[in-house]
């Protein structure tokens, strides 16, 4: 059911009320400190009328609940309760009451323009009986009817469940599960994590997130950006013959587009599992924006007359406002520094033995990057000195806390940074001019090699580089390759290991049908043309999951046979293992076996087909089908 907001007809008094507005986080994110962004709260009092409230029947939970940014005692709870599925088209309504228009029956509907009391509770029981913590709030359509609050006086590393529920009726929202991570000084033995990246709605099914669900196998699930896309349907994807068009069907710069867009990918079932199981640890790549943004503008809208006309008057600035709103007011995540509006960079620590650190190496402060149009131009300053992923904050804040974390003993550093970090030679042998792929590390070579000798200077290891982003796998030894020594051979003189997982559905960089035997052509040239990459896979999409202990980290890779329908079926691809201490990759690295792509110096087996890349042999094998 569609509705479409008029202009108010009336004013309201304001009433004391027992329901908070200001425990709904949402009306303080991104930022109250910016007006272009945050919301005034005494604004949305006076045009709202407590006085005559929703009748229950009325609202509906219409995305499920989500929980993420665990903290030892507390979690961030999410969801939107509103009359209607769709998103509101702006941030201008006025008090008293509005006329809603019901597309479906081509009528106008006089309603209640009072705010929508919601009341939630957490427990560590399924039956909600024993309550550790509780509230009531507000939310209305100037945030898009969503709730976002922080569920405190919590336990380290439990269990919990919460929902929510329309104020003094049986409306109920799922049940949803979460858990706390533990404090920082608690000496925890292992702990697991699902990652993924690059979830593009029109190219398939969702499958990835609802594999993790189905075994129940990880504590929590890092996501590393793209976690929507800004394109229309026909421009990127073949929608239309699964049934996967993403709304609005065209390039999204609205407030209300971005909303639409995020709603729309929220009613994929299996991602509705994964947010309504685990806690979410989340961070944007481009495409929550646009495609490759950087820091005045991205490959589609720069500050240009141009563009502005050509994109409907829409400025670089307004977009990612919009974006960045959007983003806040429906993911499970907290405000990080409520004076910096752009802000999604920050860490955990996950017990003595994991910390966390989620960059932004996209939207934040980036300096100029691959556009398409000014490869060459990249290309000739990639090795700049003054080039930045980052920005001076962020890259000295990032500094700061791998120092803390060697300094506390914390056994792993985990740094997502949305891009591929390791030097990745592209060019496929055929004597390409710009063979690197300046979108990522590789075209800010100068904030890489200040990265690494960080590390190496500070004698800081085990640490754990995580992307997504490029739709293939990557395993890489982290190496300073010209600066420090390196055996391919053994992994000596490596500082870390880089795991860079495929994307859910977006297809791969060798086309959207690419064969097997081509996929997995290109991932032998890629291993062999780069001393520091051990496996690469072209062909699956997927994700990984990460289960880390104190004395080893190992990384499951798995790949989905099929995303164009829905369901259960994964092929355990590859794993790895990193001992601590020993920053490198384990050998035989992934047991000298993997499924699929190309192994340096090891089989890959695949389906019924083994290529042996010792000695070029090709042989019938098996391989398992897990079906969950």
């Amino acid at each position: 059911m569609r509705f479409q907001f008029l202009s108010a007809l009336s004013s309201v008094a304001i009433v004391t009320v027992t329901a908070s507005w200001t425990k709904n986080i949402n009306y303080r994110s991104p930022s109250e400190h910016h007006p272009s962004l945050g919301i005034s709260i005494h604004k949305v009092v006076k045009r709202n009328d407590p006085t005559s409230p929703w009748d229950p029947a009325k609202l509906h939970f219409t995305h499920g609940v989500a929980s993420g940014d665990p903290y030892p005692e507390s979690v961030i709870l999410w969801t939107r309760v509103s009359p209607t599925s769709d998103n509101d088209h702006s941030n201008v309504t006025v008090s008293g009451y509005a006329k809603l228009f019901n597309h479906d029956t081509e009528e106008y509907v006089s309603v209640s323009k009072a705010p929508v009391c919601v009341e939630y509770k957490i427990a560590c029981d399924e039956e909600l009986a024993e309550v550790a913590d509780s509230g009531t709030v507000y939310t209305s359509s100037d945030v898009d009817y969503t709730v976002k609050v922080e569920a405190k006086n919590l336990k380290p590393f439990t269990t919990y469940y919460y929902q929510f529920n329309v104020c003094k009726s049986d409306n109920k929202s799922p049940l949803g599960r979460t858990k706390t991570t533990p404090k920082a000084d608690d000496d925890i033995t292992k702990v697991s994590l699902a990652v993924y990246s690059c979830a593009n709605f029109p190219f398939g099914f969702f499958n990835a997130y609802g594999n993790s669900v189905r075994k129940d196998s990880v504590d929590y699930v890092i996501h590393l950006g793209d976690y929507i896309y800004e394109y229309a349907n026909g421009e990127y994807g073949w929608g239309q013959s699964i049934d996967r068009i993403p709304l609005p069907d065209k390039e999204i710069f609205s407030l209300y587009d971005y909303r639409k867009r995020i709603a729309t990918y929220r009613t994929d079932l299996d991602l509705l599992a994964s947010h309504q199981q685990f806690a979410w640890i989340p961070v944007w790549d481009d495409h929550e924006v646009a495609d490759n943004t950087w820091r005045d503008g991205s490959a589609e809208l720069n500050n240009t007359e141009d563009s502005f006309v050509r994109d409907g008057g829409v400025s670089v600035d307004q977009r990612k406002m919009h974006a960045v709103r959007a983003y806040f007011e429906w993911m499970p995540i907290r405000q990080v520094d409520m004076d910096d509006n752009l802000r999604i960079w920050r860490s955990f620590s996950i017990g003595k033995l994991v910390d966390l650190v989620m960059l932004d190496t996209r939207q934040y402060d980036r300096s100029i990057t691959d556009l398409y149009w000014n490869t060459d131009y990249i290309h000739s300053i990639s090795n700049d000195a003054s080039r930045s992923l980052m920005g001076p904050r962020q890259e000295s804040w990032f500094y700061n806390t791998l120092s803390a974390s060697a300094e506390r003993g914390a056994t792993w550093r985990l740094i997502g940074s949305q891009i591929v970090f390791s030097h990745t030679n592209l060019s496929l042998g055929l004597g390409d001019e710009n063979p690197l792929n300046y979108d990522a590390w590789d075209g800010y070579q100068v904030n890489r090699n200040r990265t690494l000798a960080m590390l190496y200077d500070n004698a800081i290891g085990n640490n754990i580089f995580l992307a997504g982003d490029s739709h293939a796998s990557w395993v890489s030894d982290l190496v300073w390759l010209g600066e420090k020594p390196y055996d391919s051979a053994t992994g000596e003189g490596s500082i870390g290991v880089e795991f860079a997982g495929s994307g859910v559905t977006s297809p791969s960089p060798a086309g959207a049908n690419v064969t097997l035997d081509k996929a997995n052509a290109f991932a032998q040239w890629i291993v062999a043309a780069n001393p520091e990459i051990h496996w690469q896979d072209m062909y699956y999409r997927g994700y990984y999951e990460l289960h880390i202990g104190h004395d080893e980290l190992e990384a499951q890779f798995f790949g989905l046979p099929t995303v164009v329908s829905r369901n259960g079926w994964e092929i355990p691809i590859a794993n790895f293992t990193v001992r601590s201490g020993e920053n490198r990759l384990a050998r035989p690295v992934a047991g000298g076996v993997v499924e699929s792509g190309s192994l340096k110096g090891g089989k890959v087996e695949q389906g019924n087909v083994t290529v042996d890349t010792r000695n070029g042999t090709w042989f019938v094998s098996h391989a398992d089908l897990a079906v969950l």
